[in-house]
């Protein structure tokens, strides 16, 4: 699992998105800052650690999901707390609640130790393709 990101292709491969740790309940990723990715003012572009958000915010359940089962983000809040210029942004995400039918987890991104993104979003578990009806 640690490895999916490498070989999702998408924007996750774009993104160099990397997982560093998965368990249940706890997914961390890292992203780097890289200067094709950021804006004219030299910060990274707001929709890049959006899109980590939303990466980080369906993996982070799979560890836990019933077999076959998958999910779909409903929603999620960004606050951009502080720009980043360059370096590693690393997200962790942490399960808050998880139902039979939905899950909201936080996520957390640091750049050099300090946060520069805090979100928290929703996920719907969807069940396996031929159950669905």
């Amino acid at each position: 699992m640690l490895g999916a990101a490498a070989t999702a292709g998408g924007l996750s491969t774009y993104l160099n998105l990397r997982h560093t740790q998965l368990t249940a309940g706890r997914l961390v990723a890292e992203m780097d800052a890289r200067e094709d990715l950021l804006t004219p003012f030299g910060n990274l572009h707001g929709g890049c650690l959006s899109a980590m958000v939303d990466h980080c915010l369906g993996v982070v359940f799979y560890p836990v999901m019933p077999a076959g089962c998958w999910v779909a983000t409903t929603e999620f809040k960004v606050n951009l707390v502080r720009p980043v210029s360059g370096g590693v942004c690393v997200a962790v995400a942490d399960i808050i609640s998880l139902g039979k039918r939905s899950g909201v987890a936080r996520i957390d991104i640091t750049n050099s130790g300090m946060l520069v993104c805090a979100a928290q979003g929703t996920i719907t578990v969807m069940p396996p393709k031929e159950t669905r009806q």
